[in-house]
């Protein structure tokens, strides 16, 4: 039976998620759905995040997937919460949709020592203060100080993420993080474009500075999480593949998917709605 894993993202930062969890479980099947039509979510209002990321989810649930990670900060932050106590039950109680934000934050307290942590993000999710709030549930006393930075996904998406205008953002907004909580030794890529810009954000990160890459973290919490929940394991099939869906250009998804996970991709289109 095919019982693939999902993995939903409003855009293609969601494939950086997917890549490793599929380096860390590549043995398992994962369908990945890009709503590209609709990207961004950021600058969108809790109500239209959510319907849109239900659409997905209740998408990836008709192609048979028992598990759907919502691999974008954006969703996870507006959408999740709702959808885990509105739909679910609706969707029936043997299907699970997982978030992002957590297991990052989760790995704050082995990390961070002077408890100044700084997050960098898309201003939706700076704004919707969703990692001050989980940090705050596990970590009451880290000081959390985000920094919105609306010009890097729009250059990792058009291709430059290795020009020299990229050094003038990442170095104004990194310069903005420090400038307002010099303490800060652990940062958070709040967004999954941003470790396409990994290099040039250690270029202006001080020395003894941290920096959280979601992807590895999700992977391993994901991985611990089927190990804790054999029933839902089981169900999973496991042969191995992987199938890419997206809302918009089906040629433009393949050339963007190359820039993300370094191959080719067979994409199809689909509708949501």
């Amino acid at each position: 039976m095919y019982a693939p894993i999902g993995v939903f993202d409003s855009g293609y930062g969601g494939l950086t998620i997917l890549k490793q969890i599929r380096r860390m479980m590549p043995e398992y099947d994962y369908i990945y759905l890009g709503d590209n039509a609709r990207t961004p979510y950021g600058s969108r209002s809790f109500e239209v995040v959510y319907e849109f990321t239900r659409q997905a989810v209740g998408k990836l649930f008709s192609m048979g997937c028992p598990l759907v990670i919502l691999a974008c900060n954006t969703a996870s932050a507006k959408a999740l919460r709702t959808i885990q106590q509105n739909d679910l039950q609706r969707w029936g109680e043997a299907r699970r949709v997982l978030g992002i934000i957590r297991p990052t934050v989760e790995s704050i307290g082995q990390v961070s020592r002077t408890r100044h942590v700084g997050i960098l993000a898309t201003e939706g999710t700076i704004l919707s203060q969703s990692y001050p709030l989980e940090i705050e549930k596990l970590y009451p006393d880290v000081v959390v100080t985000g920094q919105s930075c609306p010009l890097w996904v729009p250059l990792v998406e058009n291709g430059e993420a290795d020009s020299m205008g990229a050094d003038y953002f990442v170095k104004k907004y990194m310069d903005g993080l420090l400038e307002r909580d010099p303490q800060i030794d652990t940062i958070i890529l709040g967004c999954t474009h941003y470790p396409l810009l990994l290099e040039k954000i250690k270029k202006y990160t001080p020395e003894g500075i941290r920096i959280l890459s979601q992807g590895e973290y999700v992977a391993t919490s994901l991985q611990d999480y089927l190990y804790r929940h054999p029933e839902m394991d089981e169900r999973c099939s496991k042969k191995a593949t992987c199938c890419f869906y997206t809302t918009e250009s089906v040629q433009k998804f393949m050339d963007s998917a190359t820039l993300f996970l370094q191959e080719k991709v067979d994409v199809r289109h689909t509708v949501l709605g």
